[in-house]
C-alpha cells in the first residue's frame, strides 16, 4: 500500500492549485483514501491517474 499525501502535496506534485484538487474530488475524478484529522489524504497514484483523466479529455476537445 502506497503512502497516503495532503491535498497540498497533491496539488504540489500533479503541478496545479490545491482548489483544482478539491475540484477533481467535487467532479469525481479523485476520491479521498482516508483522512488525517480533517484533512482528506490521496493516494499519488490516484492523484496522477485523476490528472491524466483530467487532461486526456481536455486534449480531445476541438
Amino acid at each position: 500500500m502506497s503512502p497516503l499525501i495532503t491535498g497540498d502535496l497533491a496539488a504540489t506534485e500533479a503541478d496545479v492549485s490545491p482548489a483544482t484538487i478539491r475540484k477533481w474530488v467535487q467532479l469525481g475524478h479523485l476520491k479521498a483514501a482516508g483522512r488525517q484529522g480533517r484533512r482528506s489524504m490521496y493516494r499519488l497514484e490516484d492523484v496522477f491517474a485523476a490528472e491524466r483523466s483530467v487532461r486526456g479529455a481536455r486534449a480531445e476537445r476541438p
